[in-house]
């Protein structure tokens, strides 16, 4: 088990804290800090104010193998991101709040219980990345990053919403031999994870690969090696 450290930074209105961290999450953190929205993603959100508020949880847990990551599989019947791996996430209720303040929070905790079982009482959030846009679906995305303090049972809760819960050793994630380009039909490119018997690739993929980068825990791959979506994708 990794060793703990102390640290008294913490935003009480946003409900996130470092105090208890693992000392393996502190370069995530410092992602939280220096990180600029143009470094995560080409896609902003429109200064028009258009789409709709949404946020995911990137849920660091530590399991047998060490660090890993919270993932979930969309059902294929569901019309936008069939089958699709992902952070447990969705659109922003009325009921969470503003998205200027602790809707995101909310949202992620929410959504991740109704579509893994996850007890969000085990869950300490610590920050929160820059929002990004996803122009197919009109998106903007919050990614609330979480440490999963005290895990709990997950598993699919609706079938007709999700396919399957797991859970990926960041180890894998940075291995080389795992990583590859994803080349769309349209033309589009971006990164991609083949991991525990799944395609991870969109948006889901590249958080996880600046991520990887700016934490520091990115290998060497090979960026010429390319993998084709589905015409459906």
């Amino acid at each position: 088990m990794a060793m703990k450290h102390a640290s008294d930074t913490h935003d009480e209105r946003l409900g996130l804290s470092r105090d208890g961290l693992p000392a393996w999450l502190d370069p995530v953190a410092r992602v939280v800090e220096t990180v600029e929205p143009r470094q995560l993603s080409r896609f902003l959100p429109p200064a028009d104010g258009a789409g709709r508020q949404s946020a995911v949880l990137v849920l660091f847990g530590e399991g047998e193998r060490g660090p890993e990551l919270l993932l979930m599989e969309r059902a294929g019947s569901l019309r936008s991101h069939a089958g699709q791996p992902a952070f447990p996430g969705g659109a922003l209720d009325p009921e969470d709040g503003d998205p200027g303040t602790d809707g995101p929070l909310r949202a992620a905790l929410r959504e991740a219980e109704e579509e893994t079982g996850l007890d969000p009482g085990g869950v300490q959030l610590f920050g929160v990345l820059p929002r990004l846009y996803i122009p197919v679906s009109g998106f903007v995305v919050t990614p609330v990053l979480g440490w999963w303090r005290e895990p709990s049972p997950v598993g699919v809760v609706d079938p007709n919403e999700t396919a399957r819960v797991f859970t990926v050793p960041v180890a894998d994630l940075a291995d080389p031999a795992n990583r590859a380009t994803a080349v769309h039909p349209r033309g589009h490119i971006g990164p991609a994870f083949l991991v525990e018997s799944a395609l991870v690739w969109g948006f889901t993929a590249g958080i996880i690969d600046r991520l990887l980068h700016f934490a520091g825990w990115e290998l060497p791959w090979d960026h010429d090696r390319q993998v084709p979506l589905d015409q459906r994708a």
